[in-house]
This record gives structure tokens, C-alpha cells and sequence, in this order.
């Protein structure tokens, strides 16, 4: 028996084996299958992607100024335009620009000689008529004597008082004259007509000026005048009153004031708006001429904010991205904006937000339109835990 039991225990140890290696085989096709069951299932479609955190600040409701913004001109509010009133040539200039000069200061000196000469020929003339007018007044005593006793007639006694009387009067005419000629004369030295600063004195010694001819100017320091130019489709808004802020280049606040003048016309050439608004200017820093940005402020009213850096401008548009509760969970919506001005740290939202709305303040970067975000709303600027 024993033989036989070795031989058939030789013939099912192969047959064991052949079991156990198929066993093995049909455990690894079913762990892969799994696997690569898993891997489709983790990578499908529909599959939830994880939350971004973000930090959101609620948009506030603040009051909003209305304003634009125009180019003005800055004008002394007591400001001279000096021009000859008699023609002639310039033979001295006694002043330069810049200078502090009072009231009666002579500034420039046109050649008197041609005016000189008239009024030196009308003064001959009322002398001589004066001499005519002496000899009338003899032949009329003369004549009133002789008329009196009786020796020449009341025609000769009217004749000598015509002739006294005409006599009189050219002596009052060339009188008159020659007080005219030596105003005229006056004219030929410009003076200051008040105190202030000489502006630019774009003549030179040896010009010959006219009555149209600018000589210089004569501003008084201090107080200025905005001049502000609005257009005449807004200017309907325009009246006295209305706050007016001046900005420097870099948009900081030079003064406040508001509008104390409006033209009632509207300029043809530019169809604008005049408005004046006075300017106290105690230091000086205001020049005259000098040009600056006049912001008017037309009302206030309410509206949202946000921040500036939370704006994204993307082909000449703004947008900001808001998170948005939409029932399965919160996410980043990308909201197309219309913007104001600025408001501190923040622009004014004219179309796009509501008060209320949740504006995503970082990592804005690596936001697309419907992601999955957690928020961490900011209050006073820090981060406070929120859904």
C-alpha cells in the first residue's frame, strides 16, 4: 500500500498549486478593478471641488458726494488791465514785473513832445484871443460912454456888445481847449491806478503803442476768484451755493469754497457756463493764472462702496467677485461694475452692488466664476470667522 499512496500523492500536489496561483490571479484583477473604479469615481465630472477660503467684506451704505470735476483758472479778485489812452512811443519804463507798487507809482512814459506842442499852440491862441477880448471890452466902455451922450447911434452901441460878448466866448472855447490838451497830456505817463503787483510787461522802450495795446497788469495779493467753465448741459444744475473743492495735481484739497457767481449766458464759442467761486488765499500759496482742478459737488446720496483693491479692470471694464450662498453652498460670482469716485480707500459703486452684497477681498487672483469659497467676513480690518 504503500507505494501506491506515494504515487497518488504525488498526482494531486500539482493540481493544489495550480488552484492556489488562480486564486491569486482572480484577487489581484479584482483589486485593480477597484482601483481603477475609485479613480474614475474621484475624477468624474460631478465631483464637489474643495471650498477656496477667502476674506469678504460686507458693502457698506454711505453717503455718496455727487461731484465733477472741471479746469479752472485762478483770477485776482482785484486785478487791473493797464492800456494807454493816447498813442506815442514808449521813451521809458520805470518798473519790472513783479514789483509792489502803490497807488499814483508812474510805470511808463510815452513821448510827450506832439502833445506838448498842441497844448503850447492852444495856449498862444486863448492868449492872443485873450488880447481880442481885452480890446472888445475897451471899444465896448467906450461905446456905452458915447451912447449915453448921445453921439453914436443904438446900432453901433449893440455892434460893440456883440463883438465883446463874441470875444468872451472864444476866450472860454480855447479855454476849454487847452484844459483838454493838457489831460491828454496827464495821459502820456501811465500810472498804477491802485496798490498791487506789476504783471508782465510785454512792451519794450522804443514801441509804439496804441489804445489797444496791453502794457502790463496790476494785481492786487490776497483774496482770488476761481474761474470754472461748466458745460451747458449740466450748467441747469448750476447755482450759487454749491460746494467747491480745488485740487493740485496730485488731487490733494488746496481750499474749499463754493460758487458765488453764474453767468446768466452761455459762452457761443465754448456753449459753457461761467461760475465764479471766491477763494481767501492768507498765505499765499494761490498764484494768479494758475490752473487747477475744480471738483463741484452737486448732492450726496446713498450708495455702496468697495474697496479699490478688491477691483479687477479687465479690457477697459471694473469687476469685483462677491461670494453668493446659492443653496448647495457658497460661491464666487464675477459682478460687472460701474464706478464713481472715490470715497477714502474705497470707490463709490454706481451700478453693479447692494449694499449688503459680500465682496471677496482676497485671493481674487485664483477666483473663477461659480468656484466653491468659504468666507472670513473682515470687520474693522481683521478676519472674523464666518461660514
Amino acid at each position: 500500500m504503500r507505494p501506491f499512496e506515494s504515487v497518488n500523492h504525488r498526482m494531486r500536489s500539482p493540481t493544489l498549486a495550480k488552484r492556489g496561483a488562480a486564486l491569486l490571479l482572480a484577487l489581484a484583477a479584482g483589486a485593480f478593478v477597484y482601483g481603477c473604479q475609485k479613480s474614475a469615481a474621484d475624477n468624474a465630472p460631478g465631483a464637489a471641488a474643495p471650498a477656496m477660503p477667502v476674506q469678504v467684506r460686507i458693502a457698506p451704505a454711505v453717503k455718496i458726494p455727487d461731484t465733477t470735476e472741471y479746469l479752472s483758472i485762478l483770477k485776482s479778485r482785484h486785478s487791473a488791465s493797464i492800456n494807454p489812452q493816447v498813442e506815442g512811443q514808449i521813451t521809458r519804463i520805470f518798473v519790472k514785473s513783479g514789483d509792489h507798487v502803490e497807488s499814483g507809482t508812474p510805470l511808463l512814459q510815452i513821448d510827450p513832445l506832439k502833445q506838448e506842442a498842441t497844448v503850447n499852440s492852444q495856449e498862444a491862441s486863448r492868449a492872443a484871443q485873450e488880447a481880442n477880448l481885452r480890446y472888445a471890452k475897451v471899444s465896448l466902455e467906450r461905446a456905452q460912454k458915447l451912447a449915453e451922450a448921445g453921439v453914436i447911434s443904438k446900432q453901433e452901441m449893440d455892434n460893440a456888445q456883440t463883438s465883446y460878448e463874441a470875444a468872451l466866448s472864444q476866450v472860454k472855447a480855447l479855454d476849454e481847449q487847452v484844459k483838454q490838451q493838457r489831460v491828454e497830456l496827464h495821459y502820456y505817463g501811465v500810472k498804477s491806478p491802485m496798490g498791487g503787483i506789476v504783471g508782465d510787461i510785454p512792451v519794450r522802450v522804443g514801441d509804439r503803442v496804441t489804445v489797444s495795446t496791453m502794457l502790463t497788469t496790476i494785481d492786487e495779493p490776497g483774496a482770488l476768484e476761481a474761474y470754472v467753465y461748466v458745460p451747458a448741459d449740466r450748467a441747469k444744475n448750476l447755482k450759487a451755493g454749491l460746494p467747491v473743492r480745488l485740487l493740485d495735481t496730485a488731487g490733494n484739497s488746496v481750499s474749499e469754497t463754493h460758487i458765488t457767481f453764474v453767468s446768466p449766458q452761455v459762452e457761443t464759442e465754448t456753449q459753457t457756463v461761467l461760475a465764479k467761486a471766491t477763494i481767501e488765499n492768507p498765505q499765499g500759496k494761490l498764484r494768479i493764472a494758475q490752473q487747477v482742478r475744480a471738483q463741484i459737488t452737486w448732492g450726496v446720496h446713498e450708495g455702496p462702496v468697495t474697496p479699490v483693491l478688491a477691483v479687477q479692470r479687465i479690457n477697459g471694464q471694473f469687476f469685483v467677485f462677491v461670494s453668493v450662498n446659492e443653496g448647495k453652498g457658497t460661491v464666487a460670482r464675477q459682478k460687472l461694475l460701474k464706478l464713481g469716485g472715490t470715497v477714502g480707500n474705497d470707490f463709490a459703486v454706481l451700478e453693479g452692488l447692494k449694499p449688503g452684497d459680500h465682496i471677496i477681498v482676497s485671493g481674487t487672483q485664483f477666483l473663477q466664476d461659480g468656484m466653491p469659497v468659504t468666507e472670513q467676513i473682515q470687520s474693522n480690518g481683521k478676519g472674523v470667522a464666518g461660514q
